[in-house]
């Protein structure tokens, strides 16, 4: 049956191969579970819940991805769309987290529709490889500046906007202390280092009185909190139109970003330099960013982490269908996820900006056009508090900055249509 469905063979693997493969990209990635749930509580979500939502959303989606598109990459709610999610649309906007849910499903029944008809990937092929990266790269350097102000190395002043804060603080320490696990852990090979990191910092914590122990393992919390907790008459404002977009586009980017990645690292790609069921692959996560958001939690994408299972032979779908068993078997370890602090996770907020900035390694630096835009991705997204912002104006950069250089033809369709879009938003909304 394992081979009918996966077919092993014609992908030279075995399923002994394939669960360790997914045991493997389970570990590296299973520090979500604990990230996600206090990133959204922020909002007033309730955080079991979310954590029940996290772990569902998870495991739809590895399972679509296995069983429909048989690809080795594991899905769970995404980095940065879920700082987005948080920092920008309700603690920013002010909108409330039921209509950023809305906002989500929506985004989800778009990405459906331009994957049936094949708009995504077109869009994908026709957006430039710089702006590619530096989108990427804006939204590492973005979660770390979250992770310097939940820490509390980075506060606010009145003098400067920002500044440094008590460095001798336990949460500063400890945050600290996990970035430094983290690094050596994953120098050293450790498959699961980035979650050894948070729970060391989170056992530190209760032994010193920091966090009260709750237990290891119970029963899942009731999902009721968040379950089609959706606000649609909030999300039809005119407003939410950008925030619909940007949800769509941001994870447009990093879906296609890691399908590439990963594909590539398991020598998928085709000889046409194409990725095959590319559009299995694109419908798998549309579906569940929709589903989670039914649940509750933020948009569900393909994670970069799935490399690991790759370089451990990971071929085909099996992989991420482990990863999905996974996922469902961790909803009884929701005290552990509960006692989680916030400070515990920075340093894995860290590790995961610096996965993200490293390709700024091929960009062209030398002409300033590609450049250009990139710095303002980058700088632009944390400073302004916002994934959208930094995007739009990027964009803008590109478009703007190629046609006063003489290099208008350089520019896509697709470019100026997505910069006028994002012009347009400045000024009227």
């Amino acid at each position: 049956m394992l081979e009918k469905l996966f077919k092993l063979t014609e992908n030279g693997t075995t399923v002994r191969t394939e669960i360790m493969a997914g045991v493997t990209t389970f570990l590296t990635m299973a520090y979500i579970i604990f990230v996600n749930p206090t990133m959204l509580a922020s909002t007033g979500m309730d955080q079991g819940s979310v954590f029940v939502a996290t772990c569902l959303a998870a495991m739809i989606g590895c399972f679509v991805m296995g069983f429909y598109a048989n690809y080795p990459v594991a899905q769970a709610p995404g980095m940065g769309l879920n700082a987005f999610f948080t920092y920008t649309v309700v603690l920013g906007m002010g909108h409330t987290w039921q209509v950023a849910l809305a906002a989500v499903f929506l985004s989800g029944l778009c990405f459906i529709a331009l994957s049936v008809m094949r708009v995504r990937e077109w869009i994908i092929n026709a957006i430039p490889h710089s702006l590619r990266i530096g989108i990427s790269a804006g939204i590492g350097l973005f979660l770390a500046f979250i992770a310097l102000q939940t820490s509390g190395i980075v506060v606010a002043s009145p003098a400067t906007l920002v500044t440094a804060g008590d460095l001798t603080s336990f949460p500063a320490i400890m945050a600290a202390l996990g970035f430094f696990l983290t690094i050596s852990l994953v120098q050293r090979g450790f498959k699961a280092a980035v979650l050894i990191a948070i729970l060391i910092v989170t056992a530190i914590s209760i032994i010193v009185g920091e966090v009260d122990y709750n237990g290891i393992m119970s029963m899942p919390p009731s999902i009721a909190p968040t379950f089609m907790q959706l606000d649609f008459s909030g999300a039809m404002e005119v407003g939410l139109i950008s925030i619909v977009f940007a949800f769509l586009f941001v994870d447009l980017f990093d879906t296609a970003g890691t399908l590439v990645g990963v594909a590539t690292k398991a020598n998928l790609i085709g000889e046409d330099g194409k990725l095959p069921r590319l559009n299995r692959a694109l419908l798998a996560d549309s579906t569940a960013t929709s589903i989670g958001a039914l649940l509750g939690t933020s948009n569900t994408t393909s994670f970069v982490e799935s490399v690991s299972g790759v370089a451990v032979g990971g071929r085909t779908g099996l992989t991420a269908v482990t990863v999905g068993v996974l996922f469902l078997l961790a909803l009884f370890f929701a005290p552990l996820a509960g006692m989680v602090p916030a400070y515990a996770t920075a340093g894995a907020l860290f590790y995961v900006a610096i996965l993200m900035m490293s390709g700024l390694v091929s960009i062209e630096w030398r002409d300033l056009t590609e450049a250009a835009p990139v710095v303002v991705v980058c700088l632009l997204m944390p400073l302004t508090y916002s994934i959208a912002e930094g995007i739009g104006l990027g964009f803008i950069t590109f478009a703007v900055v190629k046609a006063l250089s003489g290099k208008g033809r350089e520019v896509n369709i697709s470019v100026w249509v997505i910069s006028a879009l994002f012009l347009a938003k400045i000024i009227f909304l």
